[in-house]
């Protein structure tokens, strides 16, 4: 059975995010995972979860200015010293709260020299890798497709994997959002098939309309029963925005949910 992963950035908004742990185990989840925790004390969070009984599944290095729109620096020329030190700061959360997957966000290089992007991010994610391998957590490299995030560094899951290839680290794997996927590369389940042990952590929404995943263009249910006949058996994340509130879209999650 699939296990899935409440993203706490976008579910349960309707209370603060602190109490969106509880919100989350009262649910049914297991696991949880969210965009960034760096606005709170990680001994808090890692309180949160031992009190729920939840795991958490993953979180994303420090991004830069996100408001100002910046998504990441791993690949961003002249920065490579901000990205080690927000590594830094990663890992010391990464540890606090027990999470085996990390994403490093690539940034957005449209405008950018791309040998120089592409130098750079090898080297970045070779060092986030040699630092984090001895703590055996995984960095992980998610393709956001064109139309969301113009510009941004990689947009297909098949130079994703190329890109872990190339870095050649054993604890490089690929983040598999299947709402980005099937934007733009379509194809799921033989998409799947191809990536097969390259993935190291999945998520899920709708397409187009990024809500539950319970509609749209993508049939769930199977695309499940192919990740666990390839051998994936880590979290899937529900990053996802409700449609009318969080409660009140989770049907579709009931036959996979933990009873107390």
């Amino acid at each position: 059975m699939p296990r899935f992963a409440a993203n706490l950035t976008l579910m349960f908004t309707e209370v603060p995010f602190l109490d969106r742990f509880g919100k989350a185990a009262e649910a049914g989840f297991e696991a949880v995972e969210f965009l960034f925790p760096y606005d709170f004390d990680r001994n808090e969070i890692a309180e949160r979860l031992k009190h729920y009984n939840l795991t958490q599944a993953l979180f994303n290095m420090p991004p830069g200015n996100w408001a100002a729109g910046e998504r990441g620096m791993a690949a961003i020329p002249g920065r490579e010293e901000e990205f080690r030190k927000n590594l830094q700061t990663a890992r010391d959360y990464a540890l606090t709260l027990k999470v085996p997957v990390l994403h490093a966000m690539a940034g957005i290089t449209r405008d950018l020299d791309r040998a120089a992007c592409e130098e750079t991010f090898v080297a970045n994610m070779r060092h986030a890798a040699d630092t984090l391998a001895g703590d055996d957590i995984t960095v992980l490299i998610e393709p956001l497709n064109s139309r969301d995030i113009p510009g941004y560094f990689v947009a297909h899951q098949m130079d994703a994997v190329g890109w872990v290839e190339k870095i050649d680290r054993p604890n490089v794997a690929v983040q598999l959002d299947l709402y980005h996927a099937q934007i733009m590369d379509g194809d799921l389940t033989r998409l799947i098939e191809r990536m097969g042990e390259r993935i190291g952590h999945v998520q899920i929404a709708s397409v187009p309309l990024r809500n539950e995943p319970d509609g749209g263009e993508t049939n769930y249910p199977h695309l499940y029963e192919t990740l666990h006949r390839v051998g994936y058996k880590g979290w899937i994340g529900c990053e996802y925005n409700p449609r009318n509130g969080t409660e009140a879209g989770l049907g579709w999650f009931q036959p996979y949910r933990r009873r107390s």
